[in-house]
């Protein structure tokens, strides 16, 4: 059983890699397991702790039951426990959610990434409930809270997790909504029972205040700019951390569209080769040209990061 000390570095979110007829709303088998294959060995051999599958960056909202099924499976056969990896089962509902921890139970996965149930929002009760409900039908699998407020319309606070987090098999949460005051209420809250993973760029900043690691989904173009400043931060070199953390940052003010935001990161992973994701599935196969050019320059601005800390990464 995965406890939360198990857990923490760079936690890769994986896109749920597609067949070339994907982007067609008949197609029923979108799955490409060779991409699959060929890209999850190499994320993993080039030294991600954790692998989150089927969050948003990993289509969870496009899949079919058995597209998640063939997903679920063929993830934790090829990773072959080599690193700790948490199969994404959140849903619209409690019933549809089950339904997926059901076929997680099944493989060799540490656990669940599952956010709250959406579409109206949930009340902090039902949010608690939800979590205690799937725990208690699956006390072998480790629960990682997925937490996203904009798509999932309920803030989980420091009050709901410190009920939820007397759960035994909740261990982590993927994380990125707290100011330093919060996030220093919520790790003395939680601490010793729950991993706390923050973005990429918050990472610097929020590790001295106790999260675990962090999340990337820029990590699938390519692992070294955030393999590095994981390394920098472990050593203590926060002069190099800064630098990374300036690297790796959003280069506009202007806030991403949620239209376009993990969506629009396949696209740029598919640009700078690192691994390739194919095609966006339905319905989000009409792409801007302004979206299109944009992430083809973050994937080329990525491509140089990675040519910058890449040296020192295999000097090691």
């Amino acid at each position: 059983m995965i406890t939360s000390s198990d857990l923490g570095g760079l936690m890769a979110m994986m896109p749920a890699f597609a067949t070339d007829d994907a982007a067609d709303f008949k197609a029923t088998s979108t799955v490409s397991v060779e991409r699959l294959e060929k890209g999850l060995n190499r994320m993993i051999g080039d030294g991600a702790n954790v692998i989150a599958v089927a969050g948003s960056f990993g289509e969870f909202h496009t899949l079919l039951d058995s597209e998640f099924e063939t997903l679920a499976r063929s993830s934790t056969e090829i990773n072959n426990k080599r690193t700790a990896m948490f199969l994404g089962t959140t849903a619209l509902n409690t019933r549809d959610a089950y339904r997926r921890m059901k076929i997680v139970a099944q493989t060799k996965a540490d656990g669940v990434l599952m956010g709250v149930p959406f579409y109206f929002p949930s009340s902090p009760q039902n949010a608690i409930r939800f979590y205690r409900d799937m725990a208690a039908e699956f006390p072998n699998l480790g629960i990682m809270i997925y937490h996203n407020p904009p798509l999932h319309n309920v803030k989980i606070t420091v009050e709901m997790l410190a009920e939820i987090s007397k759960i035994p098999t909740v261990c982590a949460m993927k994380d990125s909504h707290r100011d330093p005051i919060e996030f220093m209420r919520l790790t003395e809250t939680v601490k010793g029972k729950m991993s706390i993973f923050v973005n990429q760029t918050q990472y610097m900043t929020f590790q001295p205040l106790g999260a675990a690691g962090f999340w990337s989904i820029d990590s699938w173009m390519g692992p070294w700019p955030v393999l590095a400043l994981r390394d920098a931060v472990k050593r203590g070199d926060w002069a190099l951390a800064r630098q990374i953390s300036l690297d790796i940052g959003p280069q506009s003010s202007a806030a991403p569209s949620l239209s376009w935001r993990e969506t629009g990161s396949k696209i740029s992973t598919k640009y700078a080769g690192y691994v390739d994701p194919g095609p966006l599935r339905p319905p989000f196969v009409e792409i801007p040209k302004e979206v299109d050019e944009a992430m083809r320059k973050k994937a080329e601005r990525w491509k140089a990061l990675c040519d910058k800390y890449r040296p020192a990464k295999a000097a090691e």
